[in-house]
């Protein structure tokens, strides 16, 4: 029988030993001293860079829109007192057009995830224009304010849109379904499936 007493100037090897080697010893984990929560606490601080960046898009464009505003169109500063997110822009007809010396109000309304999610734009106030892509909600049937939007474009890019299809439109008339519509469509018109079937749309 092999005797298993240590030999002289030897020493029984420990739990976590072997000839040589020593077992790797369990770690405890360090608290997190920046913060962190987990997955939750990371979707905080994203949400928090999406508010910012969307914060910052909002003050670059409101300067713009105020420093060099498309023709006909001026920001209404008391819409923009109390909150960056939603804009009002008077809007005057263009010389030359069936528009012409009329007056509109267009409302801008940007989510959190805007500028990758569009704006929701449509006309507001007592005089909603009549032409055959506009309802007289104030809904607007333009193809860049839902699947042709692009980060790329601006509230200065929707106004020069909203400005070229009144000023090419040559007979003023609402749309066929406009009765329909307006009685059963959501009151954003995001949420609307529109079909784009002309190039003026």
């Amino acid at each position: 029988m092999r005797n298993l007493a240590p030999e002289p100037g030897s020493r029984a090897r420990g739990l976590g030993e072997t000839k040589g080697k020593r077992f790797p010893q369990l770690r405890q984990k360090k608290p997190d001293i920046n913060g962190g929560g987990g997955r939750g606490a990371q979707c905080a601080r994203s949400s928090l860079g999406r508010y910012q960046e969307q914060q910052k898009r909002l003050q670059k464009e409101l300067l713009a829109l105020q420093n060099d505003p498309p023709p006909g169109m001026t920001l209404n500063e008391k819409s923009v007192q109390n909150s960056i997110t939603q804009w009002i822009v008077d809007m005057e007809g263009a010389p030359g057009t069936l528009y012409e010396g009329e007056k509109f109000q267009l409302l801008f309304k940007f989510s959190s995830r805007y500028p990758f999610d569009s704006p929701q734009v449509m006309f507001t106030g007592e005089n909603i224009p009549i032409h055959p892509h506009v309802y007289s909600n104030g809904h607007i049937c333009l193809s860049i304010l839902t699947e042709d939007w692009s980060p790329a474009l601006s509230v200065q890019s929707v106004c020069l849109s909203i400005i070229s299809m009144l000023s090419s439109c040559k007979e003023k008339r609402r749309p066929p379904d406009n009765s329909f519509y307006v009685r059963t469509c959501n009151k954003n018109p995001k949420k609307t499936k529109w079909w784009y079937h002309d190039d003026t749309c």
